[in-house]
C-alpha cells in the first residue's frame, strides 16, 4: 500500500515490510473482530494489511456493520486476493471525491470533510448506497421507500462481485456477523458454522436505520447489529471452545475521550459512547465466568470419579480444557479535524488516512512480540492496547 495521503495516488505495496511473524507458541487460532463504524472501516483494512504482511492470517473473522462487510471480503477470498478485494471495495465507495486539492490546517480540513459528508448524504456512495427516488417522508405508508432514505442494492452488487460466497461457506475461515431482529429486538449471529451465508446476511448486519432499509431473511427483518452490540467479541469468546486464541479486536469508536466544549464535540462524544464496544465489560464478564468454571473444576476434582454422574464427568472433562485468550485491542483515535460525521464522510483522502492509521497502529503493536504470546493465566484472559500500554 502506498502510504501517500494524496487521493490521486493509488493504494498498494507495503512500506518497509515487517518480517513475517511465526504463530505464537500455544496459539490454536487467530481471530479478527471488527466493529461497525461506516467510513471509519478503512482503518480495519489497514489493520488487516499489516497482519497479512506479518503472516498472521485469521482463522476466524467476525464483524458488525462495516466490519461485517470487511469480514466477508476477507473470509470470502483466498489469501492472495484479500488485500486486492479490500482495496477495490474502498476505492469504489470513495470514488465520488472531486476535491483533490486542499489547503493545509485543521479548519480547512474540517470544511473539506463537511462537504464530503454532505455529498454522501445528498448523492450516496457508489457501490454502497444511493438516495431513494421518493423520499421516505413523502412515500406512502407501507411503500418500499417509506422506511429508509437510501437504497442499498449497490452494496448487494458489490458483495456479489467481491466475495466468493462458496468459499466463504466452505468453512476454510470461520465467519460470523451480528444483526438485530426488527420485530423482537433480539440480537442474532449469522455464523457459517451453522448458517449458509448470503449477501443478505452481510447487508442485514449493516442496515443502519433510518438511512438504510431493513433486510429480510426468511420471514424476519433485520437492522444493523450495532443498535444492540457493536462488536461480536462475546460471540467469539463463547464459541472458541478449548482453543487458545489470539484475538485482534478492532474498534472504530473510542470509549475514552475528552470532555466536550461545544455542541459539535457533544455530538461526536455522544456517538463514541453510543457505539464504542464494551470490550472491558465483556472481558470482565468472561473473566468472572472463567474463574467460576475453574472453581467448579477444582471442586469436581475433589469428588471420586465413581461418585460423579455421566453428565458431571462430561462437564468435568470440558472444564479440564479451558482456553487462554489474548486480546490485542486496536482502537481508532479520531483526528482533531474529525467530527460527528466521521462515520459517513467518504472522501478518498480520509479513507487513505484511516487505512494508513490502522496499518501503522498494527505494525507498532506487532513490535511487542510478548503481547502475542499465549500464556496460561489464572484468569484466562489478557488484553493489550498500543495506545494505553506502549508507544
Amino acid at each position: 500500500m502506498d502510504m501517500s495521503l494524496d487521493p490521486r495516488v493509488p493504494l498498494r505495496k507495503p512500506v518497509n515490510p515487517l518480517k513475517s511473524i511465526d504463530r505464537p507458541k500455544g496459539c490454536d487460532g487467530i481471530s479478527l473482530v471488527l466493529q461497525g463504524g461506516g467510513a471509519l472501516g478503512a482503518y480495519q483494512a489497514g489493520v488487516y494489511q499489516a497482519l497479512h504482511e506479518a503472516g498472521l492470517e485469521p482463522d476466524w473473522v467476525a464483524g458488525v456493520s462495516i466490519g461485517a462487510i470487511n469480514s466477508a471480503i476477507i473470509a470470502g477470498n483466498p489469501r492472495e486476493k484479500r488485500l486486492e478485494r479490500l482495496e477495490q471495495f474502498w476505492t469504489t465507495i470513495t470514488a465520488h471525491d472531486p476535491l483533490t486539492v486542499w489547503p493545509e490546517g485543521d479548519a480547512p480540513r474540517k470544511a473539506r470533510n463537511a462537504l464530503s459528508a454532505m455529498s454522501a448524504m445528498l448523492f450516496g456512495q457508489p457501490g454502497f448506497f444511493r438516495p431513494n427516488l421518493v423520499n421516505a417522508w413523502s412515500a406512502q405508508r407501507g411503500a418500499k421507500t417509506a422506511t429508509s432514505f437510501y437504497d442499498s442494492s449497490p452494496l448487494h452488487h458489490s458483495l456479489l462481485k467481491l466475495v466468493d460466497f462458496e468459499l466463504l461457506n466452505s468453512g476454510t475461515t470461520r465467519f460470523a456477523v451480528g444483526a438485530v431482529d426488527v420485530e423482537t429486538a433480539n440480537f442474532a449471529y449469522f455464523d457459517n458454522a451453522s448458517v449458509v451465508i448470503t449477501p443478505e446476511h452481510v447487508m442485514a448486519s449493516g442496515a443502519l436505520p433510518p438511512a438504510l432499509p431493513m433486510v429480510r431473511i426468511g420471514k424476519d427483518y433485520f437492522w444493523d447489529g450495532g443498535l444492540v452490540s457493536n462488536t461480536p467479541l462475546l460471540h467469539l469468546l463463547e464459541n472458541c471452545g478449548s482453543q487458545n486464541t489470539l484475538v485482534f479486536q478492532v474498534d472504530l469508536f473510542s470509549a475514552r475521550g475528552d470532555i466536550p466544549r461545544d455542541m459539535p464535540e457533544v455530538l461526536t462524544r455522544l456517538k463514541d459512547i453510543q457505539y464504542s464496544s464494551r470490550t472491558r465489560t465483556m472481558t470482565d464478564h468472561y473473566t468472572r465466568v472463567h474463574k467460576l468454571q475453574q472453581a467448579l473444576r477444582d471442586a469436581l476434582a475433589l469428588i471420586p470419579q465413581d461418585r460423579l454422574s455421566p453428565e458431571q464427568r462430561e462437564h468435568k472433562a470440558e472444564l479440564d480444557h479451558l482456553p487462554a485468550i489474548n486480546i490485542i485491542q486496536l482502537i481508532y483515535r479520531q483526528k482533531a479535524y474529525e467530527g460527528d460525521a466521521k462515520d459517513y464522510e467518504f472522501s478518498r483522502l480520509s479513507m487513505k488516512d484511516h487505512w494508513r492509521t490502522g496499518y501503522f497502529d498494527t505494525r507498532n503493536t506487532l513490535q511487542h512480540k510478548d503481547w502475542l504470546t499465549i500464556s496460561e493465566l489464572d484468569d484466562g484472559i489478557a488484553t493489550h492496547d498500543i495506545h494505553r500500554d506502549g508507544a
